[in-house]
């Protein structure tokens, strides 16, 4: 690990002036690669404390041996020699998109004498005309295979071409129409391009012309009575129509855009992009990427659109880079971006955050892909019982357990401004979520906001129940009666005892940092329990907190140990969250009726649409009550003791005239009331 200081430039010695700077390990290996407005307070940030960087950035300055830079002169040309600079050499600090696929795209070979249409993956190859990406091979095909009536340029391949010139003979898809047969002759290499050409400007957009010119000519064709002439170019027409419907229009005025959405967590991030072309989406791609540098959202949109469009040919900059690019957010500063795909394109390139109408509903459509496009990765990534295997292997070593922690316990707070105090606890076994073994917790033992004094009292619960059970047959015990945190249903052994904290785990994981671990640890302290092994994950620098340690362990971001971990924290914080969202939307629509016992919320519904209103029921006898289907003389008393007791609200007043309102249609609704308007706040966990 080598001391940022020690090849830290001189004062003064950096200039002032936009560029391009690399760093270089001790091997002379490029391992991070930026740019910047200003190279001198851009390069001496790195040079600070390490206590004040970011950890990602901390471990890249340490890696790093020496740092060079290259000035350049304007910021956007500084924005070209980055993006050359990370294709060049690859350093490992850098964001680096990775194709979650390979997508299709249609391609046709204007390089070659007789041009070609083809389906096509990989890199982009000089003097071949691109359309896409597809979501599906098949897609394409059902369009070429349309387009081909029309247009019948060949498809295929040059083996089966030069054979057919050899023999003299064409394939079927000539003697059926759909294609010009140039193998034989029967048009020419000139002929064959100009054909080639207007397939590639009908699938570049420009079909309105096109399709004017042919309905012209099956006019004038029936004006010569050449009938069938006129009804061929009339299923032309009906071809080209059924090619263009094969993508919903969305977007309208023939709209051309790009729109790219991002979504991330702390180690990764998922990019979705929609290409849109004529106001119809063309085509859909995405990425995934470890986010080994730290980097914003705004930073994460720059890569994608260096990545995007850095590798465009000449020839293809035209097509390639849209008249607008939508985006999630802009980069800082957003002009030399705008200058660069202006350049690329050739005219000016709208890079702007869509705010209202059609682009932003399908703004949001392509953020929805992109959040599914990062669950999926997770998901793939944590059914691999290989990397399973290594994460849990890789979180005993780095925490020094004797073995695997085959089962998994975390443990989250959340509230909402110290309100409705909940916790969740759930479980991983062998690397995956065991939703059954799933609990909930209300905090009882005091009210207010204080998340170390909510982990100790819930850990004390959990493990208060564990002792108990044990205590019993040396293994377990039944609670009097069922409650929170024992339930009268769900898994059961043969005597009836429910098995929910049947097992204790080798780890338990709290959300939060030395506070919440030493709280913890208090718990099982106070219960005796010294055989599981206690962390906290600290969420914003994704650092393990052991018992008693004055400093964290931290993982490796590339870590699937990491990974696991956080995966396993996230989850406790959604199961936490949903809780207390729960919780409080049920605090907020109750009513006079929640709290009669034995009376639940469709005898509820029975009794406010029977009576009309709370007031009316209020004023019921109870044989009055008993009329209502489904409800007893037993729960008509209970009903009418229990309305009695409460003092009715005070009546409502209309503030124009003072009168006084005698209908009380407005209880009616009284158990389905709407929740009081408050100031927006934010859940805590």
């Amino acid at each position: 690990m080598a001391d940022p200081s020690t090849y830290r430039p001189a004062p003064g010695a950096i200039p002032t002036s936009p560029g391009v700077y690399k760093f270089r390990d001790a091997h002379g290996r490029v391992i991070y690669v930026g740019k910047a407005k200003s190279l001198r307070p851009r390069l001496s940030s790195y040079f600070q404390d390490l206590a004040g960087l970011h950890p990602r950035t901390a471990t890249m300055v340490t890696t790093a041996a020496s740092v060079e830079w290259t000035v350049v002169a304007t910021e956007v040309e500084a924005l070209q020699l980055e993006y050359s600079w990370i294709k060049e050499f690859d350093p490992r600090f850098n964001v680096k998109y990775r194709d979650d696929k390979s997508y299709p795209e249609l391609a046709v070979t204007l390089n070659e004498e007789y041009p070609r249409v083809q389906v096509m993956r990989g890199a982009h190859k000089k003097g071949v005309r691109y359309f896409g990406p597809y979501g599906h091979a098949w897609a394409i095909r059902e369009t070429v295979d349309l387009l081909l009536r029309v247009f019948p340029v060949r498809t295929c391949s040059n083996g089966v071409f030069k054979r057919a010139r050899q023999v003299g003979r064409p394939c079927l898809l000539g003697y059926i129409g759909k294609c010009a047969a140039p193998c034989v002759g029967k048009v020419s290499a000139d002929e064959h391009r100009a054909l080639a050409e207007d397939f590639c400007d009908f699938m570049a957009g420009r079909t309105g012309n096109y399709l004017r010119r042919l309905e012209e000519q099956m006019q004038e064709a029936a004006a010569d009575l050449e009938y069938e002439k006129a009804a061929r170019l009339r299923d032309d027409i009906g071809a080209l129509k059924r090619a263009m419907e094969k993508n919903a229009i969305v977007l309208a005025d023939a709209t051309d855009a790009d729109l790219l959405a991002v979504a991330e967590d702390e180690l990764e991030a998922a990019v979705q992009i929609f290409h849109v072309r004529g106001g119809r989406v063309r085509g859909q791609r995405g990425w995934v990427t470890d986010k080994v540098e730290d980097v914003d959202t705004a930073g994460l949109v720059e890569h994608a659109l260096q990545q995007l469009y850095g590798g465009a040919t000449s020839e293809e900059r035209n097509e390639s880079v849209p008249r607008e690019v939508l985006v999630p957010a802009l980069p800082e500063p957003a002009a030399p971006i705008r200058e660069w795909l202006s350049e690329l394109r050739g005219s000016q390139v709208d890079l702007r955050i869509p705010q209202r109408g059609d682009k932003k509903d399908l703004m949001a459509t392509v953020q929805r892909n992109a959040q599914q496009a990062l669950a999926l990765h997770k998901t793939k990534r944590a059914s691999d019982l290989t990397t399973r295997s290594r994460a849990l292997q890789e979180i005993a070593d780095a925490l020094e357990l004797d073995s695997v922690p085959l089962r998994i316990e975390c443990y989250d707070i959340s509230h909402l401004q110290g309100e409705d105090v909940v916790a969740s606890m759930v479980v991983f076994e062998d690397g995956l979520a065991r939703k059954s073994e799933y609990r909930r917790f209300q905090i009882k033992g005091f009210a207010g906001q204080d998340d170390v004094r909510s982990m100790h009292e819930v850990i004390s619960r959990r493990f208060r129940r564990y002792l108990q059970e044990r205590e019993q047959t040396g293994e377990w015990a039944v609670p009097e009666e069922p409650d929170e945190d024992h339930p009268a249903d769900g898994p059961r052994t043969e005597d009836g005892r429910p098995k929910r904290f049947a097992y204790p785990p080798q780890l338990l994981v709290v959300d939060g940092g030395q506070p919440q671990v030493a709280a913890a640890q208090r718990a099982l302290a106070e219960l005796g329990i010294d055989d599981v092994a206690l962390c906290g994950l600290a969420k914003r620098l994704e650092e393990v907190w052991l018992p008693g340690e004055d400093d964290p362990v931290v993982l490796p971001r590339s870590s699937e140990g990491l990974y696991l971990l956080q995966r396993v924290r996230d989850e406790a914080h959604r199961f936490a969250i949903g809780y207390q969202r729960a919780k409080r939307s049920k605090r907020l629509t109750a009513g006079e009726l929640d709290s009669v016992p034995g009376l639940g919320e469709t005898r509820r519904r029975a009794l406010l649409k029977h009576f009309g209103s709370l007031k009316k029921l209020r004023a019921a006898t109870v044989d009055e009550i008993c009329e209502v289907p489904g409800i007893g003389r037993r729960t008509a008393e209970t009903v009418a003791a229990a309305l009695s007791s409460r003092t009715p609200a005070a009546p409502a007043v209309n503030t124009a005239t003072g009168e006084i309102i005698e209908d009380g249609a407005d209880e009616a609704a009284e158990p389905m009331a709407a929740a009081p308007q408050t100031a927006p706040s934010q859940e805590t966990p």
